[in-house]
């Protein structure tokens, strides 16, 4: 069935300016690390595509090791930017990735300008595209020089081939660094993209005045910790569930984890919200917070994310208690 996006998709995201720059992201945004690959099936993703769209999320995020297999992610959505999106392209803000191994030999993994261009124009091809909107370095390198990476994103960026750079799960001291040698180069590092969570605060400690003082925005990815934080997990671990087959989330994580979840549950109860929007309206308390990257598996999570947009006011006191339940040992 032809798709024809919702006349209405605009009417209730809410969209936030990424740092000092120019661009808005929404507040909500779709990653396709998980569950649209070739393992997968097409139509669901396709299905979730779609409803995030109408729903007025505009932002997409892939990178060139998402599937499995790695690369399938971007084929899949290659195929469905062909069949639906055919004239909307200007509307959509589109990312990917490199810095995780893709192929033998040297030159398929980490940070040099060889793999991170090849990268991109495989990337590209996949989709395609003949450009994207934003290139990120997935990972720090230790061992090309800083300057190198930070070169071939802005030789990426002059290339016409994306049209903002960032970089993900840098520390601090090299997030400052790597935005000073890009400022240098006249190619602003646009955003950093860093784990974040209600059981992962370590941006708050150095990050966030790194943000400030650079001018970047912050797309946090896994806002749910592997789905700790919502109601999967309060009576059990399910079969079918990440806990029973990830390596990403582990059993003993859940166990060791549920006694501050159950606590926030109630909080969540309180506000009438889902844990899993209460999570997401946490994050975005933050000035410094541009949009939070959720994956999903269903329609209805991306709904219920959106969802938590209908309460990001928190009281002082519930920001303490919720401060509590996360200092105390599980």
């Amino acid at each position: 069935m032809q798709y024809t996006p919702d006349s209405a998709r605009y009417d209730s995201m809410i969209y936030k300016r990424c740092g000092k720059s120019g661009l808005k992201f929404p507040a909500v945004s779709l990653g396709l690390w998980h569950n649209f690959g070739k393992v997968d099936e097409f139509e669901n993703g396709q299905k979730m595509i779609r409803r995030a769209f109408d729903l007025g999320i505009t932002h997409f995020d892939l990178a060139n090791n998402y599937g499995p297999p790695a690369g399938s992610a971007e084929e899949n959505f290659g195929r469905i930017l062909k069949s639906d999106f055919q004239g909307y392209r200007d509307e959509l803000l589109i990312s990917t990735k490199a810095g995780w191994g893709m192929w033998p030999g040297p030159y398929g993994d980490f940070g040099s300008r060889k793999y991170l261009i090849a990268s991109l124009d495989q990337s590209l091809k996949r989709m395609g595209l003949d450009y994207v909107d934003i290139f990120y370095h997935h990972r720090p390198d230790p061992e090309t020089p800083l300057e190198e990476t930070m070169t071939a994103l802005d030789q990426i960026v002059r290339s016409g081939k994306a049209l903002y750079v960032g970089i993900s799960s840098y520390d601090a001291p090299s997030t400052r660094r790597a935005a000073d040698i890009l400022k240098e180069l006249g190619t602003p590092c646009l955003i950093h993209q860093p784990q974040y969570n209600m059981f992962n605060r370590t941006i708050e400690q150095q990050h966030l005045e790194v943000f400030n003082q650079t001018g970047m925005g912050c797309i946090p990815f896994s806002p749910l910790a592997q789905g700790l934080l919502t109601d999967r997990y309060q009576h059990g671990i399910p079969k079918d569930s990440r806990a029973s087959k990830s390596p990403f989330l582990r059993p003993e994580q859940v166990e060791h984890s549920l006694r501050q979840v159950k606590a926030l549950q109630k909080i969540a109860d309180k506000r009438e919200q889902k844990l899993s929007q209460l999570a997401i309206a946490w994050i975005l308390r933050l000035p410094e917070i541009t949009s939070v990257l959720v994956g999903a598996s269903r329609i209805s999570q991306i709904e219920d994310a959106v969802g938590a947009l209908n309460n990001l006011n928190f009281f002082a006191s519930e920001l303490t208690e919720i401060d509590q339940i996360l200092a105390e040992q599980a």
